[in-house]
């Protein structure tokens, strides 16, 4: 078999709640599932050609940095490709034992010539994330999270690169065509592989995922005109109402039973303006300007009661909260792993559209960030290391070694509702980053914040946001 079984003891609970855990992989794996036949309203394994009008933005844009440079953005993209982004072909002429297990859930897709393609995550001891029971360091990273598949759609978006864009939405449908119960991802899987299925951590989707895997799918769809882009965003955005919008309209973190109760945690960096506003435009069914403006209130009031940033949990009354799953055990309450995100989505949101309140959200942590560096950007170095708290009379967290790249960028970011000087500086600095060796969190998200601060955030001319 492709992956390692489970022969070990079970592990710890607090592990099997998913999103930033590991999980327990089933000792048996489920029977095939074939995709199901064309007909009205199914997932079907079909991608459109597109043509993309490399339309030129009609609508008003929010200022970008002086130093703003697109052929940086653009070689990080390449970068970032060739290091993470791998199809089936490439993988299954390494691996040919696993390939026969592939085929169960790609085959028909494959039969149709569609090629999937996944984003390689991280090494990890999970038992169906190593590849044919190698120990080799790269076979280790035989998993792939739904974030990934988010983030690759958006980027490949933001490049043209329908190859990428179509590939990873291959890899979504299989897995969502496989798991046959919601049209949202789960958000740990196992290469092309159905052995993480049966799992209950690997069962729970990631909203954040939802509603950037949905949200590439509507931009390609007004690019390209393609309806095909356009349905199937509508088929995920119909669940995610269903079951990761709260009845008072937050986000939830997840699909499953874990996210949904009185104690759940929230996670505020799930929320993306954009994608809500989207959202009301194709899909007026549900009220997602009533869920934008709840969580941008629910946001707003929990940055102006703590320090200016925001922690990477919190519970529904918007107090930091630990979620429990040994992912934040000593850093709920801090602007962290989880929290880095913010500006970004933010900063998408302020640079598309102007709303004011992406501004005081912006703004505040850019003052919070110049306060702590003195107004300038080169003291990030040492400043931009900490993992500040959001809760006054809580610790920061201890200092990173080096500013990793994602932080740097996310902090560039914050200047970019009017903070020009420092937005211009920041990103001076931050273009000169490069991506080497394999860090996979770090990279994806400074190949995005990469691509909106130079200008490859290009709005189609018919978006009506």
């Amino acid at each position: 078999m492709f992956f390692k079984k489970l022969i070990s003891a079970a592990l710890p609970f607090g592990l099997a709640l998913g999103m930033s855990a590991c999980g327990s992989d089933d000792a048996s794996a489920p029977a095939p599932v074939i995709p199901p036949a064309p007909g009205p309203g199914d997932n079907t394994p079909t991608t459109p050609t597109p043509t993309p009008s490399n339309p030129t933005p009609s609508a008003t844009y929010g200022s970008l940095p002086a130093t703003a440079n697109v052929t940086v953005a653009q070689t990080w993209y390449a970068q970032w490709k060739a290091t993470y982004f791998k199809t089936y072909a490439e993988e299954a002429a390494l691996y040919p034992i696993a390939a026969t297990e592939w085929q169960v859930i790609f085959g028909p897709y494959l039969s149709l010539g569609l090629m999937p393609g996944r984003v390689v995550w991280d090494t990890n001891s999970d038992a169906y994330c190593v590849i044919e029971e190698s120990t080799n360091s790269y076979k280790k990273r035989g998993c792939t999270v739904s974030e990934g598949v988010g983030y690759g759609m958006v980027l490949a978006t933001f490049a043209g690169d329908y190859e990428v864009l179509n590939a990873l939405w291959t890899y979504n449908r299989g897995y969502r065509s496989y798991g046959g119960t919601t049209n949202l991802m789960p958000w740990k899987t196992g290469t092309y592989s159905y052995e993480s299925f049966g799992s209950t951590a690997n069962s729970s989707s990631a909203t954040d995922a939802d509603l950037d895997i949905a949200t590439s799918l509507i931009l390609a769809y007004y690019n390209t005109g393609s309806a095909d882009y356009l349905n199937d965003a509508l088929l995920i955005i119909n669940d995610l109402w269903d079951e990761e919008v709260s009845p008072t309209k937050l986000l939830y973190s997840g699909n499953t039973p874990t996210w949904k109760k009185e104690t759940s945690a929230y996670n505020l960096s799930y929320f993306s303006p954009i994608a809500l506003k989207l959202f009301a435009q194709v899909d007026k069914a549900h009220d997602w300007t009533g869920v934008l403006n709840t969580m941008y209130d629910f946001m707003m009031n929990i940055q102006a009661a703590g320090t200016g940033v925001f922690p990477d949990w919190v519970d529904y009354t918007g107090k930091a909260i630990n979620p429990n799953n040994h992912s934040a055990d000593k850093t709920y309450w801090m602007f962290h792993q989880e929290s880095v995100r913010i500006p970004w989505r933010i900063a998408w949101d302020y640079y598309w559209t102007q709303d004011p309140r992406a501004a005081q959200v912006l703004n505040t942590l850019n003052s919070f960030i110049s306060a702590k560096s003195a107004g300038d950007p080169a003291n990030l170095e040492t400043a931009g290391k900490i993992q500040y708290s959001a809760v006054p009379g809580m610790p920061d967290g201890e200092p990173n070694k080096n500013l990793l790249p994602h932080w740097q960028g996310a902090w560039c970011l914050t200047g970019m509702a009017g903070a020009q000087s420092w937005l211009d500086n920041c990103t001076a600095s931050f273009n000169t980053r490069t991506i080497s060796g394999f860090n996979y969190f770090p990279h994806i998200l400074q190949t995005m914040y990469g691509e909106l601060l130079n200008g490859m955030f290009v709005k189609p001319a018919n978006l009506p946001i």
